[in-house]
């Protein structure tokens, strides 16, 4: 079952990526701006006594003056992200909302 408003159940991610895709600004239909961008991230991590090599491409959403911030940033560009994971509207797959953002 799902956890409910009051439970302090941790979901965060922190997540050094670039910016490899950035479709349009637009507005949700209250009137906030909202991005959706793909997160490309690539990296050496250790496990099990080894070390292995990542990738993964994620898409994200950001919202708010975020939103507007990061539509404004280059393609490629290497950034910092915080934020938590949603299951997407669609039901497949999960998306990474963007609550904080800084250069790398």
């Amino acid at each position: 079952m799902p956890p409910t408003g009051g439970d302090t159940t941790l979901n965060r991610l922190q997540l050094t990526a670039s910016v490899a895709q950035l479709q349009p600004l637009r507005h949700t239909p209250a009137g906030l701006p909202a991005l959706d961008v793909s997160l490309a991230h690539a990296s050496t991590q250790d496990e099990a006594d080894g070390q292995r090599q990542v990738a993964v491409t994620l898409r994200a959403v950001a919202f708010g003056t975020l939103a507007e911030r990061l539509a404004r940033q280059a393609l490629e560009s290497l950034w910092d992200f915080q934020g938590f994971l949603a299951q997407a509207r669609n039901g497949k797959g999960v998306v990474f909302h963007i609550q904080a953002f800084q250069p790398h």
